[in-house]
């Protein structure tokens, strides 16, 4: 009986520890507002982004000579069109890995991508790494 009460107490004293780091990972997380959809099986869950944060108001005013502009700071990413990206935004990322390809790069054609990109700055200053190759 001994022997059965110190090994619950121990697996609760591991537990708490993991508790613990758990609740102190969770609370350095930034909140984004993007959430993931779910997919099929063989496929990554995909990036959606919370309305509530779509729609709201910016920090800078928007003038009637710029819209584009705005547009483009707030969400310098495009969804691809299949594992294509559109010619505007030819770099693609894959969020899993956190790796951007650009046009004649190695891996670049046979990339499906999760978001695209105008250009490598973009991507690098949402955090990704250019490919090695």
């Amino acid at each position: 009986m001994k022997r059965l009460m110190k090994r619950l107490l121990g697996f609760g004293a591991l537990a708490a520890v993991a508790y613990g780091a758990w609740r102190m990972y969770e609370r350095s997380r930034v909140d984004t507002g993007v959430t993931w959809d779910p997919q099929p099986f063989p496929y990554p869950p995909r990036p959606h982004v919370d309305a509530a944060q779509e729609t709201a108001p910016s920090a800078t005013p928007v003038t009637a000579s710029a819209p584009a502009t705005a547009t483009e700071a707030a969400t310098p990413w495009v969804e691809p069109d299949g594992a294509a990206c559109p010619t505007s935004h030819p770099v693609k990322v894959k969020l899993a890995s956190g790796i951007f390809h650009v046009p004649g790069g190695m891996n670049y054609d046979r990339t499906h991508a999760d978001r695209c990109y105008a250009n490598p700055d973009a991507a690098e200053a949402d955090g990704f790494r250019p490919a090695k190759r």
